[in-house]
């Protein structure tokens, strides 16, 4: 059973891992942008993969199928409203030569993601550990080419190199702060997990076909006929599909048999005792 170590541990992962893309775009500009083209679809692949066979399933099983369903189509709703707001605020205050607010709204935009990160990999480890760390793995690696994405818009709005990687570090400590206040409620058991992962797999399931995969689309290269991105898409989610058999099938089965050794030794004790 996972607990607040696991949580501490794992959303650190998946929010400072992400500031690799961030710093290496920081020392090595060409090579950022290559990492970023082509992290990208393997990140869609990724979530994907993550979403579907791994949080629906496992929700499917703490809830109703309706109830999780709603609770996905909600989430991909939610995160379409923040998102349409920030680009509102953006068109309203961005364009009128703020460029305090238009540096602002990159900051909460990365902020909002990497709360939302946080839940998601808390709401995960709230079903078992394995299904966590896929999670985890899943968010990282989506991560990496938006944090380059977004330190590069930092650095042409003037930020200090310095100031930029403060400012994303201090960003990626919400995934932190998300993580552990969600897996405080749900351990609790103030919180309907079917629904919290129907939630997560919405929010993730948007990222990836809203915000991802149209960026695929619209850098077809137009003078060779093979791409390969389509190909790395692909391969994200078989790679993380392999995690989570592999994942399930020796962790769970780890877990299951210290459970019952513990177990046993237990039922000894309380012979020997009578």
């Amino acid at each position: 059973m996972a607990n607040y170590g696991h949580i501490i541990v794992f959303s650190l992962l998946g929010g400072i891992f992400s500031l690799i893309g961030g710093i290496i775009l920081l020392s090595k500009e060409k090579w950022a942008h290559a990492l970023a083209r082509y992290a990208t679809p393997f990140s869609a692949g990724a979530l994907l993969a993550a979403v579907f066979l791994d949080l629906l399933h496992e929700g499917v099983e703490q809830a109703e199928a309706y109830t999780v369903l709603l609770a996905t189509l909600v989430g991909m709703i939610i995160f379409f409203f923040a998102e349409r707001f920030l680009h509102w605020f953006h068109h309203h205050h961005g364009e009128e030569g703020h460029k305090d607010a238009t540096t602002g709204l990159i900051v909460v935009g990365d902020t909002l993601h990497n709360a939302l990160d946080g839940v998601a990999i808390a709401a995960s480890f709230l079903i078992s550990i394995p299904t966590g760390i896929i999670t985890t793995i899943a968010v990282a690696v989506h991560e990496i080419p938006q944090e380059i994405g977004d330190f590069g818009l930092l650095l042409k709005k003037g930020m200090r190199r310095r100031n930029v990687l403060l400012v994303n570090v201090f960003s990626a400590l919400a995934t932190v702060l998300f993580a552990l206040v969600t897996f405080w409620l749900g351990s609790d058991a103030k919180l309907p997990i079917g629904v919290l992962l129907g939630l997560s797999a919405g929010f993730l399931l948007y990222i990836a076909a809203s915000d991802i995969i149209p960026t695929i689309h619209d850098e077809i290269p137009k003078d060779k006929l093979f791409d390969i991105r389509p190909f790395l898409l692909v391969l994200g989610a078989v790679v993380v599909g392999l995690s989570i058999n592999v994942a399930h099938k020796y962790i769970d089965a780890d877990h299951s048999n210290t459970t019952e050794s513990s177990q046993h030794d237990e039922h000894d004790h309380a012979e020997n005792d009578h």
